[in-house]
Order: C-alpha cells, then structure tokens, then sequence
C-alpha cells in the first residue's frame, strides 16, 4: 500500500494525552487528556450520546455519576437538527448543555451499516438518509466541517468501516481509501482546540494493521483510534488485531478502541496498552433489562426478582441500589414504565464510571495485574 508521508515540520499534532504511570509487567497505563473543556484521567469509558443525548439520563445526571467525556455522532447530528442550527445555537456543548469534553465520531460507521443505501469512491461515500430516504454526500472534507460546526474537542476521521469478513483483497482497498481520507482529514481546517484522531484499519488481517497503523503515523494526529473491531470476529482475533496495530502506533498518543465493549474486553485492551473505549452496552442494555453487577450481569425481568427484595448489586452505592429492590425495578420493566430505563440505565453508567476508576487506581497501585485475573 502506497503510504502517504508529509514532512515532521508540516504535522499539526498538539500536545492531547500525557502517561502518568505504567502498569507493572503489562502496557496498561494511567494518562491524561487535555482538551479546552477539560482534562479527564485515562483509562477512560464514554458513554454513547449519539443525538447529542444519552439515552435515559440527563447531563445532570451524567455529572452526578461521575461521568468525565461523552461521545456524539456525527451522521445522526448532521442529518437532524443539523450541523449549522448546532453551530448557530452555541455549538454541541451549548447545545446539549454539556460542560465537558466531548467525542464526535466521524459517521463512518455509520455510514457503513447502511449497506445498500450508500456507496463508497475515493471522493467520498454517497448515501441515502435512515430518516427520510435523501440524498447525502460525505467527504473527508464534509466531516471535518460538520464537526468543526460541532465544535466537539475530539475529532475522529472519516474512514471506510469494512464489513466482516471480507477477503484480504477487499480489507486492503478499504484501508488505502481510509488512509487517503485521512490524510484529506488531517488537512482540513479545525477550530483551534479540536484534536483530530486518525482511525486504524485493515479488518482481521494483522499486516493490513500495521500498515494502517504505520501510514497514520506517518500523518501525524493527536491520538490515534483502532476500528473495525467487535463485527463478529472472535475474542482471540480480536486481540491479535488491536496488538498489531498499538505495536506500530507512537506510545506517547492516546489510544482509543472504538465500540468496545464488555468489562471483560476492556481490562483485557487497557493490559495492551488501550486509553479510551465508547460502547452501547451500558445503555442499551439497561433498556432491556440487563444490569451490569460486581456479581455478574442479571436480568431483571426475570421470574425469580419478582419478590426479589435486595438491591441489584448489594456491593453498589449508587442512588438506584440505595434506594430499589430487584422486585421494583422488574416490576417497573414488566409494566414499561419510563423509569425502568431511567432507573436501570443510571446503575449500568454508575457501574461503568466506578469500573474505570477501579481500573486506574490499580494501575495507579500497582496491582492491575490482579484485577486482571479477576476478569480473566
């Protein structure tokens, strides 16, 4: 793959993420990011807000559960209200009425679940609305300025999200236009501030990996992300692909692993050296009555809660296990009351925030590798 290359003096990397400590006998490490809404200690979990919400929690609740960096999505923004209303109101963090930092993605995965609405060229992709069936383009160029209108503090590139599998073949012509994207990415114009992270690809193919890594470097961004993952390949190729690429990556940027994922997944990439994660599952399960415990996952509508009179996890403080029984909160999912997501959705975020930070004081003590085992 050709690789594009741009003299040192020409990369406008800033200075994002610093490492305060490495973790014994593993590339875990604890970091911080700056940003000019504030910084945030690392390993860290944002919470998906893809309409500039987290569904079923208000900012203020957000605040209160100790929530540090919020993803938004770029597609779903642009497409309703839109960038310019956004942009005109304040920009994102007005909008929503968020004070922190905020991560907007770029839209390509999206994009790329589309499927037979879109379609993919070196210019750009082509595709029709989820909402009303129009007709958009995006280009490296659109989604720079999409997200400058949104004014968000950590910029992701556009990339092509390829499907999985795909033969080695068809992962290599979707990295060399995502490498092409990401240098037309790196070359648009930004608010001052905004951190442009550039995006790995190559699929389950470890070379394909290092290449994508090494031509981001070559770039030059502020941190770099690994995508494509968590489509369906298993939990050892995953593994393989997220060290084949942070192997090639500069060690001194911040790495975030998109969509993932389960508590498992997450103590397993921060030990290959992972900084940031995004991922549904907190939210969307609490929708569905899935509670993340330090007992394990339970499922609240489950027949055996129904007089169930302990909370959901006896060893959680927040506000919901203070307060409910498991028999109220299945009764409140079996009756569709709103509060079941309300109530369900502010424990899973709860326990997500509180596993990071028990994440980062262990590394902090030297005792990460034990937790480890503990998920091991």
């Amino acid at each position: 793959m050709r690789r594009v290359r741009r003299p040192r003096e020409q990369v406008k990397e800033m200075n994002l993420f610093t490492i305060e400590r490495k973790a014994q006998g593993s590339r875990a490490r604890l970091g911080r990011v700056k940003t000019p809404h504030g910084g945030f200690p690392t390993p860290a979990f944002m919470p998906v807000g893809t309409k500039a919400a987290v569904k079923g929690l208000t900012t203020a609740q957000l605040l209160e559960l100790r929530t540090t960096v919020v993803l938004a999505n770029t597609y779903h923004l642009y497409l309703r209200p839109g960038s310019d209303l956004i942009r005109r109101l304040g920009g994102l963090h007005r909008f929503m009425a968020w004070s922190g930092p905020i991560l907007t993605d770029s839209g390509g995965y999206q994009i790329f679940s589309l499927s037979d609405l879109r379609k993919v060229t070196p210019e750009g992709v082509r595709f029709r609305s989820h909402l009303d069936g129009s007709e958009h383009q995006f280009t490296p160029e659109i989604s720079m300025a999409v997200q400058k209108d949104l004014g968000s503090d950590l910029v992701m590139v556009l990339d092509d999200c390829p499907a999985y599998p795909v033969t080695e073949d068809q992962a290599r012509c979707s990295l060399e236009i995502t490498t092409q994207w990401a240098q037309r990415c790196r070359n648009a114009e930004l608010n001052p501030g905004q951190a442009l992270l550039g995006i790995v690809q190559g699929s389950t193919y470890p070379k394909l990996r290092e290449e994508s890594a090494r031509a981001l470097e070559q770039i030059g961004f502020d941190g770099y992300a690994i995508g494509g993952l968590s489509l369906g390949e298993n939990k050892e190729l995953k593994t393989e692909m997220i060290d084949a690429a942070i192997e090639h990556l500069p060690q001194d940027k911040v790495h975030y692993l998109m969509g993932v994922g389960t508590p498992q997944e997450i103590i397993s990439a921060v030990d290959q050296g992972v900084d940031l994660f995004d991922c549904v599952l907190p939210t969307r399960n609490a929708r569905n009555g899935y509670l993340f415990t330090s007992q394990g996952p339970i499922v609240i509508k489950q027949s055996r809660y129904r007089e169930d009179p302990l909370p959901p996890d006896p060893e959680c403080d927040c506000s919901v296990c203070k307060t409910y029984s498991r028999a109220y909160l299945r009764h409140l999912f079996i009756a569709g009351e709103i509060n079941a997501a309300v109530l369900n959705t502010t424990h899973n975020v709860h326990f997500y925030m509180r596993f990071m930070e028990r994440i980062r004081e262990n590394i902090a003590n030297d005792t990460f590798k034990e937790l480890k085992q503990c998920y091991s």
